[in-house]
């Protein structure tokens, strides 16, 4: 018995060490100067070490926090790590459609350029909601809101082309499906499943931009940060859905930090400036996507589904 605990821990021992061993980091060393970037999500964890390494870079950063305590004090702390006070907090809630269009009517009004956007922000969790605008939580802060956002801020982008959509995703599409006529989860919930849903639409979204926006100076790609232990689960109220997802974590032995590698690969290499459509892990492309990713019906239908559900005027934004 003592013998077979030992060898558990050793194997334990030797995938955490494997997995910080074989980790990428992003060696780009890039001066953002004279660029801009909108990240979402940006007061705590991934999007916190993402827009803080940016604006060490150089950038302007404008963080996109729900929270405006939570995000001015992060817009403090990374002015006092970098010394570049060119770092700004503007509010959006992505669980608020109305809020996202102020977000990107303010961008706009005061925005000359945008160079890379990236959608961060994220949420999980265990409880069936929804938002003001009659869409379940998960499904709009993590899909819909995001889509809405980048819509909205594309005329911006490819007037400042080249430049680049980072859509933050996950390995977890690989178990997402698509219901129309339930989207909403009205008649069956399951924390775990909406998650997968979003991601996978997120990755579909992000591969349809791609193929719209080709010729245009924009890219698109999504990426997969990693299984860390930040904020995403603070809406969960079940434990076990906690403790799970914390023990899971724990077992991929990654940081913030780590987690804002790719994200940051794709904002600031050549090669996040030439590709589109993609799917990247760990600083790499990856192949670890969905095959409903390669359904070009499926695609557009979800593309026509969203512009309805959000009420977006397609003549309104010129792709």
């Amino acid at each position: 018995m003592l013998m077979s605990v030992i060898i558990v821990l050793v194997l334990i021992f030797a995938f955490r060490t494997y997995l910080r061993m074989t980790k990428q980091m992003c060696d780009q060393n890039v001066s953002m100067v004279g660029r801009v970037v909108i990240v979402t999500g940006a007061n705590s964890g991934i999007g916190f070490q993402t827009a803080k390494d940016l604006a060490r870079r150089g950038a302007r950063v404008i963080l996109g926090c729900r929270s405006v305590d939570r995000g001015t004090k992060a817009r403090d702390e990374i002015i006092s790590v970098t010394n570049n006070k060119n770092v700004v907090f503007k509010q959006i809630d992505l669980s608020s459609l109305r809020s996202v269009r102020e977000f990107a009517k303010d961008i706009i009004e005061t925005e000359n350029e945008l160079h890379v956007l990236i959608n961060n922000a994220g949420m999980f969790s265990s409880e069936k909601s929804y938002t003001e605008d009659g869409i379940d939580t998960v499904m709009q802060v993590n899909y819909f809101g995001p889509f809405l956002l980048t819509r909205l801020l594309l005329p911006l982008l490819k007037k400042s082309q080249p430049s680049r959509i980072v859509n933050v995703s996950s390995i977890f599409n690989l178990f997402g499906t698509i219901n129309f006529k339930d989207d909403n989860h009205k008649s069956f919930y399951n924390g775990i499943l909406t998650y997968c849903n979003s991601k996978l639409c997120n990755l579909i979204f992000t591969i349809e931009l791609s193929e719209r926006l080709r010729d245009t100076g924009v890219v698109v790609n999504a990426v997969h940060p990693g299984i860390i232990l930040t904020n995403i689960t603070n809406g969960c109220s079940n434990l076990l859905y906690r403790v799970g997802f914390a023990v899971l974590c724990w077992f991929n032995n990654l940081t913030d930090e780590d987690g804002a590698q790719t994200p940051l690969h794709l904002a600031t290499s050549d090669i996040g400036g030439n590709a589109t459509g993609k799917f990247f892990i760990n600083c790499s492309e990856s192949s670890l996507v969905s095959p409903k990713t390669r359904n070009e019906v499926l695609r557009k239908k979800l593309w026509e589904h969203s512009n309805k559900l959000i009420r977006f005027d397609e003549s309104s934004v010129q792709l």
